[in-house]
């Protein structure tokens, strides 16, 4: 080498002069390759960055936030090292293949990271595309990631171990059983991920609600193991993809991409309130304006039918008759078919449910105009406001649990 002979010549032992000259050779070497990195990575990365500023695309803004230019910039110094190797050890040579298996070895790992920060790259680049932003795109990242490294994990110990890769595929391959047991949930996600994306289950930005893991807001990431849900309250719950096609779940992604947002609530009646209403009663509640014509039209129908059965009204069960419930549902069915903020080219329903120990629900089914969700419960609070005020015009009484205050009144009267 360079310096052996020079400390030959000032009389040193030759397996000192050896040592000597190969500490400051390999100083040298790694001096140079650290500069060498150095030089190279600035380089790569200014390059990368104006090519970056020329193109419309975003995959190489990515590619630089992963840091590929540095990864790159890694394996121009380990094949300078592969190169100098037999000048380097030349009377070290017991040490050429331990350092070049080393090499090889990291040519394998800078590879997988350029590989690796490759996709990344284009995982994010997907996401923000109108058409890949609302798919699992992670799941598939992950998968190819695994087999990439598991790839890498077999070359590597075949570089170690000096066995044909194809025999450790076969040992693999005899293994089976056991890995497939390893990897059990790996292998369910990635299953779930395909059924997920093939069937359109779920979408990144949809809104969910899983009761079993008290997960209830929307979907920021699919991956391969699990499914990430920002609730309202700004808590993240984490969901097992396999759950979405094993447990049931809510997607509201079909009210989202509705016209209008189910309004579906009931108003429990005092069943004891519920009565006929005499002409006098009705006469009054025709001055209600959404009542008139139609009281009107519905006394008209019930006179004609009763005279023609010829009904004894002496008494008021006989024939037909209006009723307080009857009229006030009328009413309701009126006030939500001119209600501004319902839409009125959805379902709009008010309809009486079975009895319960509770009282005789009314249902309102209508569907809102506006489905953001304050305005969704504004709109929602104020109907109701409405009907719980509207009810003792129809002498109809809400139910409720007696209080303690209405003991106490019953027990002064």
């Amino acid at each position: 080498m360079i310096f052996f002979e020079y400390f030959k010549s000032l009389g040193w032992s030759q397996g000192l002069a050896q040592k000597i000259d190969f500490l400051i050779v390999t100083i040298g070497v790694i001096l140079i390759a650290f500069i060498l990195q150095k030089v190279i990575r600035a380089v790569l990365v200014s390059i990368f960055r104006k090519l970056a500023a020329k193109t419309a695309s975003n995959f190489d803004d990515f590619l630089i936030a992963e840091k590929f230019p540095q990864s790159l910039a890694v394996v121009i110094p380990i094949t300078f090292l592969f190169l100098i190797l037999p000048f380097w050890l030349q009377h070290f040579p017991f040490l050429l293949n331990p350092l070049h298996l080393i090499l090889e070895i990291l040519i394998v790992v800078s590879v997988l990271t350029m590989v690796r920060r490759t996709l990344m790259a284009l995982r994010d680049s997907l996401k923000i595309t109108p058409t890949y932003g609302d798919k699992p795109i992670d799941s598939y990242i992950q998968v190819l990631m695994i087999a990439l490294w598991v790839i890498g994990l077999i070359v590597i110990f075949s570089l170690i171990t000096g066995q044909d890769i194809l025999k450790i595929l076969a040992a693999m391959g005899a293994l089976s059983a056991l890995i497939i047991l390893i990897f059990k949930d790996l292998i369910l996600g990635f299953i779930a991920s395909i059924q997920i994306a093939v069937n359109d289950l779920v979408r990144i930005g949809d809104w969910i609600t899983i009761e079993k893991y008290g997960a209830d807001g929307d979907v920021i990431e699919i991956n391969l193991s699990t499914v990430k849900v920002q609730n309202f309250d700004k808590t993240i719950t984490s969901v097992p993809t396999y759950s979405f096609i094993s447990d049931a779940f809510v997607n509201w992604r079909g009210m989202n991409n509705s016209e209008g947002r189910r309004i579906k609530r009931a108003i429990l009646i005092k069943a004891s309130s519920i009565r006929f209403v005499t002409d006098e009663e009705a006469d009054q509640l025709k001055s209600v304006g959404l009542m008139t014509d139609r009281i009107a039209k519905r006394q008209a129908e019930i006179k004609a039918f009763n005279d023609s059965i010829k009904a004894d009204k002496s008494l008021a069960i006989n024939g037909r008759n209006l009723t307080n419930m009857g009229l006030f549902r009328f009413y309701v069915d009126a006030y939500l078919n001119q209600h501004p903020n319902i839409n009125q080219d959805m379902m709009i329903m008010c309809r009486q449910l079975p009895q319960t120990p509770h009282g005789t629900p009314i249902e309102i089914y209508a569907f809102s105009s506006d489905k953001r969700w304050k305005e969704y419960e504004e709109i929602m609070g104020n109907v109701f406001d409405h009907l719980f005020a509207a009810l003792p015009y129809f002498m109809l009484e809400l139910y409720e649990y007696p209080s303690g205050s209405d003991f106490d009144k019953n027990k002064l009267d």
